[in-house]
């Protein structure tokens, strides 16, 4: 049996996401050309080789953006709700714009720095723990919905890296990813593929 793999389905577009704004918590629901493009993802996966994915196990963050975009691409019946995907907590930072917060913070990285009254790295990296952990628990793959810091997380916690591996890895919106294994050591299988959007 092959180890299990995660697949990463970031949600589709938002209007926060198309002006660069931080989206953490705000519950922002997303746009035709994000319900569009969760529809591509979805059609894709329901087609060769994927086939619809009937023995994955499936997780969405529990915010409007990636819940919907898990039920267009057809896997809301089959998901749970999960706030351990929810994206990261911007706190003093939510709403604003990389320009904006840089006027406030000159020389800031998210990924370093982290954010004020919200949540820390240590904090993002227990949690992207938590998902990695029941990710590689049984002898199946799992599929999640989620948002692009906290699937950036992931994907540096699958590697064995610290958490601020991520800002070496950008991730659209309604991208696919697969982590898996290369040689027997996790790995990048694929990222942030948006074939389905061409």
């Amino acid at each position: 049996m092959a180890p299990p793999r995660m697949l990463l389905a970031r949600h589709g577009q938002t209007e926060w996401s198309l002006s660069g704004r931080h989206t953490g918590r705000t519950d922002i629901p997303l746009l035709d050309e994000g319900r569009r493009g969760a529809k591509l993802l979805g059609e894709r996966l329901h087609r060769s080789p994927w086939n619809g994915l009937p023995d994955v196990e499936v997780r969405t963050s529990p915010l409007v953006r990636a819940r919907e975009t898990c039920e267009i691409a057809g896997f809301g019946e089959r998901a749970q709700d999960w706030d351990a995907l929810m994206e990261w907590d911007y706190g003093a930072y939510e709403g604003l714009t990389p320009p904006e917060i840089q006027a406030i913070q000159p020389g800031w990285l998210l990924w370093r720095d982290g954010v004020p009254e919200g949540e820390t790295l240590a904090q993002v990296t227990a949690r992207a723990d938590e998902v990695v952990e029941w990710a590689r628990s049984a002898d199946r793959d799992v599929l999640v919905f989620a948002h692009g810091h906290i699937l950036r997380s992931l994907a540096a916690r699958w590697l064995g890296e610290p958490v601020s591996f991520g800002a070496r890895i950008g991730l659209d919106p309604t991208s696919l990813s697969v982590l898996g294994w290369m040689y027997g050591k996790p790995a990048l299988a694929r990222w942030n593929d948006t074939g389905h959007l061409e």
